[in-house]
This record gives structure tokens, C-alpha cells and sequence, in this order.
């Protein structure tokens, strides 16, 4: 079978995790002190309010108050979480779903048990003297993008547009900045909702001195254009859910004080925010106080309740993986994912621990702050 580059990328990332990690024979879940149960979730990115949850989870007790004693793992460049998980070196991993789904297409035993992010935070955005208004606007245009798994929701969308990717664009390998959309070396860049889109207000527009402002720019939103994809859920090891009570177990738990910690952070930005700055994020205060902000929005309102996975969603999210072709003609997945490949039943369960807990998992009320940003998001 022919592999994309997106694959082979996972592929090279999971051999260059396995090796630094050590072998999947290692368990990474014991117990600790005071009968606690020792947990270790990695993240797919380095410490910032995309994590707040999680890191409010642990800071508030909410995972003692489980019985888990968590340890969070910082991502990077060079991490794979999904391959961290599936090689047995974390208990429960954060992964975008096309790209998990990816990895257990190439072999690696997870499954979603808890999607946390709603709605999709990718955006493409370019200055508004661009005038591109719509997918069909890019072409002929200089059109930046990551790579890796994270260029599917631009591709369907100008494939849905009428363009090929491949050919009506001219495809720039982006930087994870906006340096390139300001330097006008691009006309659109992939950017996230929550990250790279504050850089840019954060930035000083040479014709005014001042900070720009959102009118000058022109945003292309995946979720308004029909080809947004599911990115931030909760994977766990596939055969230890189907064999093994404990883990089963403390996958509820786990569920139960990371939607909590999500609700504080809904409730309490500012605090998330401060605790995000002190575990050590390298991005500034009022730019993390956007980000868990602009993540709030991607989580609440959840009407059936956070961390529940929406079958339409998935079917989308699945549907666009096998079917958009990259610049090099190829897709996601080959084939629709077979076995475990998301279940509902342990964030059902641990919904209702936190509705007899009075815990608003709906947020069905929930407005967004608005956030002043301050030059470089200090």
C-alpha cells in the first residue's frame, strides 16, 4: 500500500518516540502514595491554554479528589502522542482524531473515549486587501500551510471550491508563526483560532504603529465552510480498555476530573489563565488568557454534554480523511477505522458522576470574554 507523507512522517516520529521511550512492555500506571493511582497523560503541543483543563484538573485536586495522582507530559515537535500511548509510555494521550486515526490505520491500538473540542480552531487568514473571501478566492494565491495531518480542512474546502490543490495554488511549506502572512511573503495562513490568529493582533502594523486590529484581516473559518475536522480528544490503549477493569476504571475517572477542570476553566479564565503562565508556558499572560478564551469556545457550549462524540462529526471528520487528496494526491486514511475506534461509554459515565455533583457540563450558558491583547501577548 502506498503511504502518504503525512503517514510516513508518523511513521518516522513514532520510531524516533518508541526509541526515546524505551518499549511498549514498560506499564506507566501504578500506585502511589496513599493509595493514589498513578496516571500519565501526554499532550500534543508544549504547555498553553490549549491544556488548560487538564492542568486546572490537577492544580484544583480534581484528579486527587478521583483517586489519580496525574503526571502531564509535554508535547513538541518531535512528539507523537498517540505513538506515546499506543507504545505504552503514557496511560492517555491528547491527539487530533485525523491524525490518530492515522496512526491506528499504521497499527497503533487506540481508541477516543472523550472528545473534548467541539468544534474545529483551524482558521486560513489573510489581510483583507487580499480581498479572498471564500475557498474559490485562493486561487492563483501563494497559500501557506503546516503539513503533516493539518492541512486536511484547507485542502477539502478548496477541492469543494473547485480548485486542486496541487495545481491552482502555489503550496508554501509554513512556519508554526505568522511571520510569512506579515511579511506578506504568502497571501493565506494556517493559523489557530486560540494561537497563531493572536499573533497576528499582537503584532504592530507598520502603516499605523499600532497593534492591527481584526478588521484587517479576512478569516476563513472550516467550521462556516462544511470541511472542519474534530482535533482535541482523549485516546486510550484500545486492549486495555476492552480487557482490563482498573483501566476502565480510572478512564472514567480520568474523564470525570479533566471535564471538570474544563468547567473551572470555563467559569474561571483568569485563573486558568495564571496557572497556564505558571507552569511554565512560554507565551505571554494576555496571550494565554485569548487562548483559554478562544478554547473555551471550542468546548462550550456542549448540549450533549462535554466530551461526548458527536456520530455526525465523526462520520464527517472520517468521510473527509479518506476522501480529500493532499498536494501529492493522497488521503488521511485508505479505509474507514475498524474496531474501537471511539466509544461513548465512559464519558457517559463520568458525566453522571458530575451531574450528582451539581457540575455544569453543558455550559449552555456560557459567553466569552472579551480579551485585550498587548503587543508580542505579554
Amino acid at each position: 500500500m502506498k503511504r502518504t507523507r503525512f503517514a510516513l512522517a508518523v511513521l518516522a516520529l513514532s520510531t524516533m518516540v518508541l526509541t526515546a521511550c524505551g518499549t511498549a512492555d514498560e506499564p506507566s500506571t501504578s500506585t502511589g502514595t496513599g493509595g493514589t493511582k498513578k496516571v500519565k497523560l501526554q499532550l500534543q503541543w508544549f504547555v498553553q491554554g490549549q491544556f488548560a483543563g487538564y492542568i486546572a484538573a490537577a492544580d484544583q485536586g480534581f484528579y486527587q479528589e478521583q483517586g489519580l495522582d496525574v503526571e502531564i507530559l509535554e508535547g513538541g515537535v518531535d512528539i507523537v502522542p498517540q505513538t506515546v500511548l499506543a507504545q505504552g509510555q503514557a496511560d492517555f494521550a491528547i491527539a487530533w482524531v485525523p491524525k490518530a486515526l492515522a496512526s491506528r490505520e499504521q497499527g497503533a491500538e487506540i481508541t477516543n473515549i472523550g472528545q473534548i473540542f467541539q468544534r474545529s480552531g483551524t482558521y486560513q487568514v489573510s489581510f483583507a486587501s487580499s480581498n479572498i473571501k471564500s475557498p474559490a478566492d485562493l486561487k492563483g494565491k501563494k497559500v501557506g500551510n503546516w503539513g503533516f495531518g493539518n492541512e486536511f480542512e484547507l485542502f477539502a474546502a478548496m477541492t469543494r471550491a473547485g480548485l486542486d490543490p496541487g495545481k491552482d495554488v502555489t503550496l508554501v511549506q509554513q512556519q508554526f508563526d505568522m511571520q510569512g502572512l506579515l511579511r506578506k511573503d504568502i497571501d493565506a495562513a494556517q493559523a489557530m483560532s486560540y494561537n497563531e490568529y493572536a499573533q497576528l493582533l499582537e503584532a504592530k502594523d507598520p502603516a499605523t504603529g499600532q497593534l492591527y486590529k481584526p478588521e484587517a484581516f479576512t478569516v476563513l473559518d472550516w467550521n462556516n465552510e462544511g470541511t472542519a475536522m474534530l482535533q482535541d480528544a482523549v485516546w486510550a490503549n484500545t486492549s486495555k480498555l476492552e480487557s482490563d477493569q482498573s483501566y476502565q476504571d480510572t478512564a472514567t475517572k480520568f474523564l470525570a476530573a479533566s471535564i471538570k477542570g474544563w468547567a473551572y476553566c470555563r467559569d474561571n479564565p483568569e485563573a486558568c489563565r495564571d496557572l497556564v503562565v505558571k507552569r511554565g508556558s512560554k507565551l505571554g499572560a494576555s496571550h494565554q488568557l485569548w487562548q483559554v478564551n478562544e478554547v473555551n469556545k471550542l468546548i462550550w457550549p456542549s448540549p450533549a454534554g462535554a466530551g461526548m462524540i458527536d456520530e455526525a462529526a465523526w462520520k464527517a471528520t472520517v468521510d473527509l480523511s479518506m476522501t480529500t487528496k493532499n498536494a501529492d494526491g493522497q488521503t488521511v486514511l485508505t479505509k474507514a477505522p475498524e474496531g474501537l475506534a471511539y466509544t461513548n461509554d465512559y464519558v457517559q459515565k463520568a458525566l453522571e458522576t458530575l451531574r450528582s455533583q451539581n457540575v455544569d457540563v453543558n455550559g449552555s450558558g456560557f459567553t466569552p470574554k472579551t480579551v485585550t491583547l498587548t503587543e508580542g501577548g505579554a
